[in-house]
């Protein structure tokens, strides 16, 4: 009698290839959400300019609010974030925009909160109504300069 051989993996084989396995999603999950979040700053940073442009290209008397689509960040799909104008003051040249992270969005928590920017091209961010407890980082790593 002859026996046939068959291959298979063996358990510790399998034990082996799944610690690996384990051990790469340890390192590329954190890097995957730092670059999503990266990317929404990104995002917001754009809307913001693209708004403020839009608001300085008005000719036509002075604009109240946002018009649809530039109201939010990305300009179409699901909002992360959304756009608006507010008032005239003494020191922010003639309007100011903020950017604010959606209630139920991924970007409600994060560091970095609300993103400004003003007609004298004052950037910068604020601390904003989500979870997050950390100090507002330097606004060069929000508005990704550094």
């Amino acid at each position: 009698m002859t026996r046939t051989r068959r291959s298979a993996f063996t358990l510790l084989e399998l034990v082996i290839v799944l610690a690996i396995a384990a051990t790469l999603a340890s390192f590329a999950v954190p890097s995957y959400r730092n670059h999503i979040a990266r990317t929404h700053r990104i995002d917001a940073a754009s809307a913001l300019f693209r708004a403020a442009q839009f608001v300085e290209g008005v000719t036509s008397g002075e604009v109240s609010s946002l018009p649809a689509g530039m109201d939010q960040a990305p300009q179409s799909g699901t909002p992360v974030y959304r756009l608006r104008m507010l008032a005239a003051n003494d020191t922010n040249g003639g309007y100011s925009l903020e950017a604010t992270p959606v209630d139920s969005g991924p970007m409600y928590d994060d560091r970095c909160g609300i993103f400004t920017l003003d007609a004298t091209g004052q950037r910068g961010n604020r601390s904003g109504s989500g979870g997050g407890s950390e100090p507002t980082p330097p606004i060069g790593e929000c508005w990704n300069t550094s």
